[in-house]
């Protein structure tokens, strides 16, 4: 399991999440942030600094924020851009 960070994040990017992460998976992207799944080591410390409740545990995301694993799978791929592409994939 991993965390992940949804869409509430979206040009909210806060980063008092960053400064908690023990390993620095945490990304800014030009929309968000994101979590790199194979660099977060499940600690949970960004979990409770996130104000606008954004960042869950993979396997308690709501249903509706679902492609957002992806979303955040995507920066290992390709950086920002992917981000970016992923998200206009999901918002259609």
């Amino acid at each position: 399991m991993t965390y992940v960070i949804a869409e509430p994040c979206i040009d909210e990017k806060d980063k008092s999440c960053i400064d908690v992460c023990p390993v620095d998976c945490i990304h800014e992207t030009d929309l968000m942030l994101v979590i790199d799944p194979g660099e977060c080591i499940d600690c949970g410390a960004c979990e409770p600094e996130c104000p606008v409740e954004a960042i869950f545990p993979e396997d308690a995301l709501p249903e509706r924020w679902a492609p957002f694993v992806r979303v955040n799978a995507s920066f290992v791929a390709g950086g920002a851009p992917a981000v970016a592409a992923a998200l206009a994939e999901h918002n259609g």
